[in-house]
């Protein structure tokens, strides 16, 4: 994948920044403080700079200007989510409002008894999603499958911080392992999460149009789900204003029932997020190719 190793460079340490700004200093000093560091990584993050850049500009057709001063509002946001996602875990929930759309689908979901899979995608703040849960279904189980291995880290370290997580996390490995964790939660009814918007270089892809450009996607939660016969939700955690954070979960109804017809459906979804949230995306390097 270009642009992308399967380590979210630098996100362990922004998060440790966040959480010494607000144990020194508090919560609103933080986000004040914010502005500034935002700042910092519009003068010198230069990858992820040029990428955000062409993002706004090629594919939601922004003049040069105006995709110049989103690329500052989308790390701006990325940095309130990342303080919200310190304070909910640390136990300032009470602080936001939560709005749930389609809850009623995990519901549904669970009833089947035989597991589900959920597709989201790096935008947003879908590892909220424990808390969510929470407060509708206390028994649901969550296991994050993931290829970041820096991730693992962030985990370690948040409940270092915070206590330890809900969330159970996958990791994708060479040798194949991860299928039975998979397989084994499946039997258990939990649920497994999948952010399908990336790929290792080691894994199988499907090329598709995603916002107006051709880019590559993992085959592999496609097929687990249709060659399995799991039940499929499109689920996000979008930012609102005023600290509300808003739950999306859209069944998948299938027609012909094929990965690249899921795949397909997938994007539409994601596309619709995206566009309604477009300074939520996270993908901060080359995600189209446009310049490497």
């Amino acid at each position: 994948m270009a642009g992308w190793s399967g380590k979210s460079r630098g996100t362990l340490f922004t998060i440790r920044i966040y959480v010494f700004i607000i144990r020194t200093f508090g919560l609103y000093p933080a986000y004040f403080l914010l502005a500034f560091i935002a700042f910092y990584f519009f003068l010198f993050a230069p990858t992820s700079f040029k990428s955000i850049y062409y993002y706004f500009r090629r594919r939601h057709g922004y003049n040069s200007l105006k995709s110049i001063w989103n690329i500052y509002k989308t790390y701006f946001e990325y940095g309130k989510v990342q303080l919200d996602r310190v304070l909910i875990t640390g136990g300032a929930k009470e602080r936001y409002k939560f709005k749930f759309d389609g809850i009623s689908h995990i519901q549904n979901l669970q009833q089947q008894n035989k597991g589900g899979i959920l597709l989201t995608a790096h935008i947003g703040n879908f590892n909220l999603a424990k808390h969510f849960f929470d407060q509708k279904h206390n028994n649901t189980v969550i296991n994050l499958i993931i290829s970041d291995f820096e991730h693992e880290s962030i985990k370690n370290y948040m409940e270092s911080v915070t206590g330890k997580s809900g969330v159970k996390l996958i990791v994708l490995k060479k040798d194949l392992s991860h299928i039975f964790k998979m397989n084994e939660a499946l039997k258990n009814n939990e649920l497994l999460v999948f952010a399908a918007d990336r790929y290792m270089k080691e894994v199988k892809t499907w090329k598709a149009d995603f916002l107006g450009a051709t880019s590559q996607f993992p085959q592999g939660p496609f097929k687990l789900a249709v060659r399995n016969n799991i039940s499929v939700l499109f689920v996000h955690i979008m930012r609102e204003r005023n600290y509300e954070y808003h739950f999306y979960a859209r069944p998948y109804i299938p027609q012909k029932n094929t990965p690249k017809e899921l795949l397909k459906a997938y994007l539409e979804n994601l596309e619709k997020m995206v566009k309604k949230y477009p300074h939520q995306w996270y993908n901060f390097y080359d995600y189209w190719k446009d310049f490497s």
